[in-house]
């Protein structure tokens, strides 16, 4: 398959697209369906109307990470920058002004979970397995797991994770926050396309300026944090005519209709 074919984007209302991975056996992440991300980012940057993405893998996947057979012909020169374009896609992808909601079917191990863990939520069915496995090929999390990781679930059980490379079930993947909700198996894109409707009725000015208010201002100081929240306020959201239409229908009892301006 091409890196065209790898990727099936789906346009819904209310800006949401959904990004379903199509890689057949255990949609590996091989370089190829890197490429394809990398040239649907590229869409979806230049998006004007998007308002959310949900991320998702075809069949009884989400992704089992790496190819393995690609790993194993890899020359030690090439690693490098292998593992640096991984970084910058999956940075891309957790950069994307709007929203992010990885819908996680089946396994998402290794690189799959660092696929998961570059979207902003994530939901998984009931039946979904959690993993780091890589130490067990003779590798290590390389497309931002070690940073990632510790950062949504704590250092202790990221390194309990990555050290052993033990599998954990969606519930207890939800009891340690690494995911957002677990539904019924079957149902994680349905809830996924839920919340992403949902985050697509509201004002898009302010959903963007509250994301990069989170992003920009997580690892930094308190002080610095509550600087540039102050300035984003000032500058994307106090200026918005959607300010003045959710003002508005609220004081009329109506739904807001937000343009985004």
């Amino acid at each position: 398959m091409s890196a065209e074919e790898l990727w099936v984007g789906k346009a819904e209302e209310d800006g949401v697209e959904i990004l379903m991975l199509r890689h057949p056996p255990v949609n590996a992440l091989s370089q190829a369906v890197l490429e394809g991300l990398e040239r649907e980012l590229s869409r979806l940057e230049s998006a004007p109307t998007l308002r959310c993405v949900i991320v998702t893998g075809d069949g009884a996947y989400f992704s089992a990470g790496a190819d393995l057979k690609e790993m194993a012909t890899l020359d030690p020169a090439q690693a490098l920058p292998l593992v640096r374009r991984a970084h910058g896609i999956f940075d891309r992808l957790a950069g994307l002004a709007v929203p992010t909601i990885a819908a996680v079917n089946g396994l998402a191990v290794g690189g799959g979970l660092e696929l998961a863990l570059a979207c902003d939520l994530r939901i998984a069915g009931e039946s979904a397995k959690f993993g780091a496995p890589e130490v067990q090929y003779g590798l290590m999390p390389a497309y931002g797991g070690t940073q990632r990781l510790p950062r949504i679930v704590g250092r202790a059980k990221a390194e309990e994770l990555i050290f052993t490379g033990a599998m954990i079930p969606a519930p207890e993947a939800l009891k340690i926050g690494l995911v957002n909700k677990t539904v019924s198996a079957g149902q994680e894109l349905r809830a996924a396309r839920d919340w992403a409707h949902t985050i697509g009725q509201r004002a898009p000015r302010a959903v963007r300026a509250a994301k990069r208010a989170l992003r920009e201002g997580i690892d930094r100081p308190l002080a610095d944090g509550l600087r540039r929240e102050s300035e984003l306020f000032a500058s994307e959201v106090a200026p918005s005519r959607d300010l003045g239409e959710g003002i508005r229908a609220f004081a009329e009892h109506r739904p807001p209709k937000f343009t985004g301006e």
